[in-house]
């Protein structure tokens, strides 16, 4: 019975001794796939990596078959004598597995690597699509081969705005932390870079106004009709025989509507709480050039020698060490923070009236004080000390408090307990501690549930309750009255129950 094949291992070579030496190799292989050559003799890649064919080079192409990522085959190309077809002669060529691997390496190098850019121009194309779009929906008979293109132009166009931008934005946070390395570079990159923010910021207002305009009109228009032709010539393509061709327009349907959705939310915000992506860019971009300022600042007092307060003090007591004298040091003290003695705390009343406020420090009379405040700094006064206070009568109304809310949590949990599944709109009248607890489940439940999901069963954070949610299709909307107000909202089956 023949040995099963040893599964490839192509990024073994990324840990092994001798790594670099193996990329240059697969690199040398896979540039020579550019040019659709398919296979390489081991002088073809040694001229590759412009060395000589010697034992090392042989010793790691056959690593690199052991591990998968090269396939050798006798070479009978060349072969004019019996020496020479005795002779071991090797062509080596990339395995399925070795492509792969390369291809997932030069895809992360380019994704580690990616600086971005803010693409202004995109902004231009992304809304010349839309009002295509707007055009096309007006027609009686759209041509559906013009709203497929214009629509997969438009989702690719906005794929790679937002990854750019993403890309850019995080580059920039890397060049303002690393700003410390080239100081000149990055003032005077600076300037280049606050202009090139500043006219991306100016036409997204602008085109970002116009591209919401348009996405609100062509929702006005039935945006969905254009989605579903889309998705109809799509899915024709994937699936020929009409098999299985309702489960894949679906499909298809629900990756159109799912990218127009983050397109909308893109440009149009939907309420205050969830401001549109590019007024948070917007955002991110000016905050952006703040920091880069502050970082010039920063890196200006550097250079200006200007020092910090840790030095300052360090100085300060380095003068204080080298003072000659006590006198000088509180000469240095008053100096340095301009601080006096607050004489008037310790003077007593009457002597308060014998020297008049307009008297010089210098020139009043001394004051006398407790020796062992001069030995001790702390000065203690002389009586009765302070009787401790009884807080029995607080703690008392704490405790009732506590239990007070814990009797109304639980006549809630009670309350709000159902006996089976039972409609929203069933719930009745809720008392204001019921509702509250109510609305802590109701938010728990919808945190919860998934985009796409209909049901959803979660507990609360302490444990103590378990609340089932489901929609109804076309149940309409509810309305449950409270104390503080009317809380609407679609037509839900509701599940509560009492754990602990």
């Amino acid at each position: 019975m023949a040995p099963a094949p040893q599964q490839p291992q192509a990024f073994a070579h990324l840990s092994a001794p001798n790594a670099a030496f193996y990329r240059e190799i697969l690199v040398a292989f896979a540039r020579a796939k550019e040019r659709f050559v398919v296979h390489l003799r081991p002088e073809e890649i040694a001229a590759e990596l412009r060395r000589d064919s010697d034992d090392q080079l042989a010793q790691a192409l056959k690593r690199l078959v052991d591990w998968g990522n090269l396939r050798s085959d006798a070479d009978t190309g060349r072969v004019s004598s019996v020496e020479d077809f005795h002779r071991k002669r090797l062509l080596f060529q990339l395995t399925a597995a070795g492509q792969a691997a390369e291809q997932a390496i030069a895809f992360y190098e380019e994704a580690i690597g990616r600086r971005g850019q803010l693409q202004a121009v995109a902004l231009g194309d992304i809304a010349d699509q839309l009002q295509a779009l707007v055009t096309l929906s007006r027609q009686d008979d759209p041509d559906p081969a013009g709203v497929h293109l214009i629509l997969i132009s438009l989702a690719e166009r906005f794929a790679s705005l937002a990854d750019n931008a993403r890309a850019f934005m995080a580059s920039l946070r890397r060049a303002i932390d690393f700003a410390d390395g080239d100081v000149d570079g990055f003032i005077a990159y600076k300037e280049r870079l606050i202009d090139y923010i500043n006219r991306f910021i100016a036409e997204l207002a602008n085109s970002g106004a116009r591209i919401a305009r348009l996405l609100l009109e062509l929702e006005e228009l039935g945006q969905h009709a254009l989605l579903e032709t889309a998705a109809r010539r799509e899915a024709a393509d994937a699936v020929p025989d009409g098999a299985d061709a309702a489960a894949e327009y679906a499909k298809v349907l629900a990756g159109w509507e799912n990218r127009w959705r983050g397109l909308r939310d893109w440009f149009v915000s939907r309420d205050v709480g969830h401001p549109s992506q590019a007024r948070l860019l917007r955002q991110s971009a000016v905050t952006a050039i703040k920091q880069l300022i502050d970082t010039v600042g920063l890196l200006n007092e550097r250079r200006s020698g200007r020092s910090d307060r840790s030095a300052d003090f360090r100085t300060l007591a380095k003068w204080f060490a080298d003072a000659p004298d006590e006198a000088a040091m509180h000469r240095l003290w008053r100096a340095a923070f301009g601080l006096a003695p607050a004489r008037h705390l310790t003077i007593p009343p009457q002597e308060i009236a014998e020297v008049p406020a307009s008297t010089p420090w210098a020139q009043a009379p001394p004051i006398r004080i407790s020796p062992q405040l001069r030995r001790t700094g702390s000065y203690e006064r002389r009586g009765r000390p302070n009787k401790v206070a009884d807080r029995s009568q607080a703690r008392r109304f704490l405790l009732e408090q506590v239990e007070r809310e814990a009797a109304q949590t639980s006549r809630a949990r009670e309350r709000l307990r159902t006996d089976g599944p039972v409609l929203l709109s069933r719930l009745g009248v809720l008392d204001p501690m019921a509702f509250r607890l109510f609305l802590g489940l109701l938010g728990d439940a919808l945190s919860a549930r998934g985009p796409h999901d209909t049901e959803v069963k979660t507990t609360t954070g302490d444990g103590s309750m378990e609340v089932r949610l489901t929609l109804v299709p076309d149940g309409g909307m509810v309305a449950i009255e409270t104390e503080d107000g009317l809380l609407t909202g679609p037509e839900h089956v509701i599940e509560i129950t009492v754990v602990a």
